[in-house]
């Protein structure tokens, strides 16, 4: 297969425009990449979309229409609506002309293969919510057919934040990490800024400090390219008070919650297999 040719004017179409599409389309937006015209967003309930619409995105509920003058074609639904999806766009993919990333957890290229065909480039790509501000943590997976799309797909993500290529046997552990993760530490600094409150702070104050803390403590470690302990060691002194607030965590179960939270997901994340129609 000869590698295709980039345009970056080419529309892209995002099929599922909730909570990840919707995202993903502001990221791209605001990254320069395309303009909210050269996005083609669709949705079952178009009316769900209006603001998208009067922000100047192209919406609609047609997907093979979305993905008639596009390249790249996010699919963005449900682990359970992406079988009937790829079925109503199959005879629309051209394997020239188009590349399919997926989003959808426990769609395994395979699978996907087995709607769109053994020559169309497909990806799998787990992004989180924090492409919307250029901050996502994307986790890239393909196969040998799709390796000449790697490139192009890997600079849209890479313009919404970090890029890895990992194996696809990871992907559960990398929405696990990456995707849940998004959750686990918004609960996290929640918990901090409840702490913050307890003390003397008001809400929006102790929201406001414990965000912009994390966000410092994690431009530490990807500054730096550190481990986390080596950056708590710089602020611990003996008999301190950082060290009697980390070990009174610590007492509570603190990192074992949080290990056992991705182990759990990761888990579920295998159990969430597309549904199927007689395969």
């Amino acid at each position: 297969m000869t590698e295709i040719e980039t345009d970056d004017a080419t529309p892209i179409a995002i099929l599922g425009a909730g909570n990840l599409g919707t995202a993903i389309a502001r990221g791209i937006v605001r990254s320069g990449l395309r303009t909210a015209s050269q996005l083609r967003l669709t949705r079952r309930h178009g009316e769900a979309m209006a603001e998208l619409a009067a922000e100047g995105y192209g919406t609609g509920t047609d997907n093979r229409e979305a993905i008639s003058d596009a390249r790249i074609v996010i699919v963005a639904v449900l682990p359970q609506q992406v079988i009937p999806l790829l079925g109503s766009i199959a005879s629309a993919l051209d394997a020239e002309r188009h590349i399919l990333v997926s989003t959808v957890t426990g769609a395994s290229i395979e699978t996907i293969r087995r709607h769109v065909g053994p020559a169309l480039p497909v990806v799998r790509a787990m992004p989180n919510l924090g492409i919307q501000t250029l901050n996502s943590m994307t986790c890239l997976a393909l196969d040998e057919v799709s390796e000449p799309a790697l490139a192009e797909v890997d600079s849209i993500f890479d313009a919404l934040g970090e890029t890895v290529r990992i194996e696809e046997e990871n992907m559960a552990a990398a929405t696990a990490l990456c995707a849940c993760g998004i959750a686990f530490f918004l609960r996290a600094i929640r918990a901090a800024a409840q702490g913050g409150n307890e003390i003397g702070f008001h809400a929006d104050e102790a929201i406001r400090m414990a965000a912009q803390t994390a966000k410092g403590a994690a431009e530490l470690l990807l500054a730096n390219r550190s481990h986390p302990e080596t950056e708590i060691d710089q602020v611990t002194s003996p008999n301190g008070c950082t060290i009697a607030g980390l070990n009174e965590m610590e007492n509570r179960g603190f990192s074992s919650a949080l290990i056992g939270g991705m182990v759990v997901s990761a888990r579920r994340a295998v159990q969430l297999l597309p549904t199927t129609n007689g395969e």
